[in-house]
């Protein structure tokens, strides 16, 4: 068959890596690299300078004519780009969240099943078999389940530059917490039925309206309860910002990730997927109250880096393409998870409590 021609919009972080991905796929081929400043020619030069680069969007969708485009800008353009590019024909990978509000997310659901073509919303944790583990871990541990995660990041310099443009659209909260959402709502398979969340501004270099920390409570209808926080800046404390567990009344199963959440690390994308190893409790006691097993620890070195990560999910979005694979339900999922952690930003801002 003929190569698959993709067009990838924003070169930063994520942008780059899936770049990396198709450059190295014999059914990819780039047709152009877009972004408004010089990330995209920093890319070209590592991929061996092959592609055509453009400034604006529109322009490349019409002149490079692909058959797929990967949009992995901020999140405030999500929409608008997804569906000019549904329009123009094309399958879709886009970066989380899927849009800026709820609104926006099934819009662009509803614009892929018009025009028949495939959305692959990037929730990269989907893809990482160490995650994959954590989750089937904790479905083991009864009902309800306590799920305790979070991700601060001392940023500084570029990915300082990066934060500040996020929050013009989004919170830590919602940008970040959609992913750990998601998980929470794997393990629970459950309804979530109230939020509440409080956050703080601790910075002026960020719009009045939003807040650069934040935490979020989730009640789930069997009685699971989630806790998720996150925190962007340079003041951010690099104490204990790699927390994730989930306790149940049969024990708990939390990931150890001794090199990953070492100093410095926080604001390292590589370390952001890293699991190393899973720490495995059983909480059977004896006729003393002293426990019947020891903690076992799980090895997971030979866990995929960051890049084979982002690798997978393009193979994943070229099998949607090729095989036509159904994907209502992962596009569901994408739009509840946003629905949460918006349903959280929404409580920051208000006070309340939000009933589901």
């Amino acid at each position: 068959m003929e190569k698959i021609k993709i067009l990838v919009v924003g070169c930063g972080n994520m942008g780059a890596s899936h770049a990396k991905a198709y450059h190295s796929m014999d059914k990819f081929e780039i047709c152009g690299l877009v972004s408004t400043g010089k990330s995209k020619e920093v890319l070209n030069r590592e991929l061996g300078g092959l592609y055509e680069l453009y400034d604006k969007y529109e322009e490349a969708l019409r002149l490079a004519k692909p058959d797929a485009v990967c949009i992995a800008t901020y999140p405030d353009t999500h929409e608008d780009f997804a569906i000019k590019a549904f329009q123009a024909g094309c399958h879709v990978f886009i970066e989380k969240p899927l849009a800026d509000t709820i609104d926006g997310a099934e819009r662009v659901v509803a614009t892929a099943n018009r025009y028949n073509k495939k959305l692959v919303v990037g929730y990269i944790l989907r893809y990482h078999p160490s995650w994959e583990m954590f989750i089937e871990q904790g479905r083991k541990l009864g009902k309800p389940l306590v799920m305790r995660m979070n991700l601060n990041q001392q940023s500084h310099g570029y990915m300082w530059k990066v934060h500040q443009n996020l929050m013009k659209s989004l919170s830590p909260i919602v940008d970040c917490g959609v992913h750990y959402i998601d998980v929470m709502c794997q393990m629970t398979d459950a309804r979530p039925v109230q939020v509440s969340a409080i956050g703080a501004r601790l910075t002026q270099d960020i719009p009045p309206d939003n807040y650069n920390y934040g935490q979020l409570q989730i009640k789930f209808e069997d009685g699971s309860v989630g806790w998720y926080e996150a925190g962007w800046g340079p003041m951010i404390s690099e104490t204990a910002f790699f927390v994730k567990d989930v306790i149940g009344p049969k024990g708990s199963v939390s990931i150890v990730a001794k090199e990953a959440s070492k100093t410095g690390k926080s604001d390292a994308v590589e370390s952001h997927t890293k699991t190393e190893s899973l720490k495995i409790h059983n909480a059977q006691l004896d006729t003393d109250y002293n426990f019947v097993h020891r903690d076992t620890l799980v090895n997971l070195e030979d866990e995929p880096d960051h890049q084979e990560l982002c690798n997978r999910e393009q193979r994943f979005f070229l099998q949607a393409i090729l095989e036509d694979l159904d994907l209502t339900k992962a596009n569901i999922d994408a739009i509840n998870s946003l629905r949460i952690a918006l349903a959280c930003d929404e409580s920051v801002k208000t006070g309340n409590i939000v009933r589901m």
